[in-house]
């Protein structure tokens, strides 16, 4: 969401300044966390940043984006430095934070670096003397204390722009890679169509407002047709489309739709599927899914698995234990849009 919108600020001839938080990410932001966030190490840190950069290409012009990594300015900080920086705020508004005030009443321990990280991501809007600053609705807290230390360094205080959270795919929590409730902004076409077309339809208003380009007047004719008993697929499926042409293009947005109602709706099979060669002495049925990449790991197949999405054939598997053998091509099928071909 900040990301679409820095877009328009882009459009609009400003220079977006992305900072690459290598060294506030070695601490773990505690924003939104009942408990302390991992520590990441340098290694975890630059293969995040590598594909991060990779990913903000589909939404931000690279001509107009400038990349700052923090630990440019916080990493040669001496002790001295960091008692100089630590007394431009006060503990008092330090544990003003919501997450810190529920863990203080709830006895759980803060940690000394997790109250010098607002500080930290603070300083880099002093570092690169912004204007203004975007982030989620979870960062306004920490934003404002960039505003604070801009002023105590004798800079205008930047403007804060603050997006709403995005809900995931289960209509409760965030999206977040965490929860397994997300749609990426780098999945096949057919990927994205099939999980926008799972979001529960109180959602469909809201994504089309953060998610799509679509001008107000043109939503709030969406929303009186639901409200006057529209069929709430057909408004998702023109949802799905305008979400993969701004990542992919309209042509590949429609053979998505396509492809999603052969499936669903005609109840055929995709056209074209991955496929598995079954050695002859067979494969575990978890094994296989994982190594043919149709679900992240064994945990989650299992899950999977116990809530009866697997099919081999026509028949349902519920055995975690089972050895797959083929004689002829089957298809095996995890969920609603995950197909794979096994071949003897």
């Amino acid at each position: 969401m900040p990301l679409r919108k820095l877009r328009q600020f882009q459009d609009a001839g400003h220079i977006a300044v992305l900072i690459i938080g290598d060294f506030t990410g070695s601490i773990g932001d505690p924003s939104g966390r009942s408990k302390t966030r991992p520590q990441l190490t340098d290694e975890q840190i630059q293969a995040n940043m590598e594909r991060y950069k990779e990913q903000v290409f589909q939404i931000l012009l690279p001509e107009r984006c400038e990349f700052r990594y923090n630990s440019e300015w916080s990493k040669p900080m001496n002790g001295t430095d960091i008692i100089k920086l630590a007394a431009k705020y006060t503990v008092a508004r330090l544990i003003e934070r919501e997450d810190f005030k529920k863990r203080l009443a709830a006895g759980d321990p803060i940690h000394v670096h997790e109250l010098l990280y607002p500080l930290f991501q603070g300083y880099d809007s002093v570092a690169v003397k912004a204007d203004i600053e975007l982030g989620g609705a979870d960062q306004y807290w920490n934003l404002l204390v960039g505003r604070e230390l801009q002023r105590e360094f004798g800079q205008e205080p930047q403007v804060v722009i603050t997006m709403p959270l995005l809900v995931g795919l289960d209509g409760t929590l965030k999206m977040s890679k965490s929860y397994g409730n997300y749609v990426a902004i780098t999945e096949a076409p057919r990927e994205m169509f099939g999980k926008l077309m799972s979001i529960p339809d109180s959602l469909i208003v809201n994504y089309l407002e953060l998610c799509t380009d679509q001008p107000a007047p043109e939503i709030a004719a969406v929303k009186q047709q639901l409200a006057s008993g529209a069929n709430p697929r057909d408004i998702k499926a023109e949802l799905a489309k305008d979400v993969i042409a701004i990542y992919h293009s309209r042509a590949a947005a429609d053979e998505a739709a396509a492809e999603f109602d052969r499936v669903f709706r005609d109840k055929q099979l995709p056209d074209d599927m991955p496929e598995f060669k079954i050695p002859a002495a067979g494969v575990n049925i978890i094994d296989l899914v994982v190594t043919a990449g149709l679900l992240p790991s064994k945990t989650e197949a299992r899950r999977k698995l116990l809530e009866g999405a697997f099919h081999l054939g026509n028949e349902r598997v519920t055995d975690a234990a089972l050895l797959v053998k083929v004689q002829s091509p089957t298809v095996l099928k995890v969920g609603k849009r995950r197909f794979l071909r096994l071949l003897p």
